[in-house]
């Protein structure tokens, strides 16, 4: 068991009061009983929620070598015999742990916020940076107040490359964080209507999200999608932030890091691209153009993070899309195989688009159909029914031949669409299962998408539940 931490050095780092023998070392950081590996020190965040004071008992069954507990809550965890520090605010004591690791490391950090995209472009970068070094990554969207903290904290002092997706619904929320990561490089992805309730323009949004270049290191750098039409404010923004080197990927002429050639498959891309004066060529192996920008930024960012770009556009050959962002399941139908495509995770007008777009070129079967499967989009505020309505115009365009829909928002999607293509609305995600699932037949390729909030993922568990897998349907067979 490798030490993360030594008691002396948490002790010190959050200027706590030991309470007991605290252990010599601690091998991770935990602020979930669940999923708490034995000897992790677990933090009792108090969130909006649950307080993890209240699962301290469920953290030291699970095997915890340490509790970090808040002053205030000390009499009521007097019975407990595991030691602890006691600290005045647990989540200040994890900022300040995240800063002395900040402190101590010598990787290479690279940041990523975006509108859309960020934890693809995390996902990518792990796999990337991994050809030439060891990284460190949150393992799912630890993007906000406690996951960022909680990440840079558990980064190993030996770590070489350091990955950090940043993400925020207002205003001020991005300054504090990455003030935390100090980030070598900083990348957007791209500016769209995502929680656009919560601002009055995308140029707002943009503004938001300008804040990762105020945490950027000296002498680093600020990486910016060359094809947003934002890119004018976010290049002003990087240059008041004193980012002494700005950068742009994409297939704009200007873009330092350009995209020459791509070629779009249904289930994988190939692109030739100019990274760092060379021409580099790589397979993605996620589909979708939206995916072939993330790459852009990712061979961008390993550039100028040291690494071996050679081996980095190599090992993008075996990304793959994730649960919810893309993931792909085969399934057996008696007449034939569908796909399914999990989108289900979130949704903003620009990512929406991006899904049907990659829907269209998917493959179908004989006889098959191209169906999207689609919720609200939320926090879009009083633009919500327009851009609910704008996606008639994808839709038609992708020549999709069947669209389910659910949510209130999305009625205004119902309307914009009569007489163009074949709708079945319900307003709630459980009426539409059933006529999901007994609508598709074999060839289809359908993509299901909507706010995370919406649960559309219990779209896709419906379909796997009745359809097996496909290649399971024979094994089953053959016992």
């Amino acid at each position: 068991m490798s030490a993360l931490w030594t008691g002396e050095a948490m002790i010190a780092a959050m200027g706590g009061r030991p309470l007991g023998q605290l252990p010599a070392t601690v091998s991770g950081i935990s602020i979930d009983s669940r999923t708490l590996e034995p000897g992790e020190a677990f933090f009792a965040i108090k969130g909006e929620k649950f307080d993890g004071h209240d699962f301290a008992t469920a953290a030291m069954a699970a095997g915890a070598g340490l509790l970090v507990v808040a002053e205030g809550r000390l009499p009521g965890l007097g019975r407990l015999t595991r030691p602890m520090i006691v600290v005045d605010d647990v989540l200040k004591a994890l900022e300040k742990l995240a800063v002395a690791a900040r402190v101590r490391s010598k990787a290479k950090i690279v940041a990523v916020t975006g509108s859309a995209g960020k934890t693809t472009t995390k996902e990518a970068l792990r796999r990337a940076l991994s050809a030439t070094g060891s990284v460190h990554a949150a393992e799912r969207s630890f993007n906000n107040h406690w996951g960022v903290p909680l990440t840079l904290a558990r980064l190993p002092e030996d770590a070489d490359f350091g990955v950090f997706e940043i993400g925020m619904n207002h205003a001020g929320e991005i300054r504090p964080l990455v003030k935390l990561v100090r980030p070598h490089v900083a990348i957007v992805t791209v500016i769209a209507a995502a929680h656009l309730g919560h601002f009055h323009s995308l140029d707002d949004i943009a503004r938001a999200k300008a804040e990762i270049f105020e945490g950027v290191e000296a002498g680093g750098h600020a990486l910016i999608n060359r094809d947003d039409q934002r890119w004018r404010i976010l290049k002003k923004l990087a240059a008041d932030a004193k980012v002494a080197h700005i950068h742009g990927f994409g297939e704009h002429a200007r873009a330092d890091y350009k995209l020459l050639q791509c070629n779009l498959k249904g289930d994988h891309s190939t692109i030739t691209a100019r990274i760092g004066g060379e021409e580099v060529y790589a397979r993605i192996g996620a589909p979708g153009r939206h995916i072939v920008q993330n790459a852009l930024a990712v061979l961008g960012a390993a550039h100028l993070a040291g690494a071996d770009v050679a081996r980095a556009a190599a090992a993008l050959g075996g990304f793959a899309a994730e649960k919810g962002r893309g993931a792909r399941h085969r399934l057996a139908h008696p007449d034939g195989a569908i796909t399914v495509i999990d989108e289900s995770y979130n949704a903003n007008p620009a990512s929406m688009r991006a899904a049907i777009a990659l829907l269209e070129r998917t493959e179908i079967g004989a006889g098959g159909r191209r169906i999207a499967v689609l919720g609200d989009m939320l926090e879009l505020g009083s633009h919500s029914k327009k851009l609910h309505a704008g996606l008639a115009e994808a839709i038609t365009e992708a020549k999709l031949d069947r669209v389910y829909l659910a949510g209130e928002a999305m009625a205004a999607l119902r309307d914009a669409l009569a007489q163009q293509v074949e709708v079945e609305y319900r307003e709630k995600r459980e009426d539409l299962a059933p006529v999901l699932v007994a609508g598709v037949k074999g060839g289809d390729a359908v993509m299901i998408k909507s706010s995370l909030r919406l649960g559309f993922a219990k779209l896709v568990e419906a379909l796997t539940e009745k359809y097996p897998a496909e290649g399971q349907e024979m094994a089953a067979h053959e016992e």
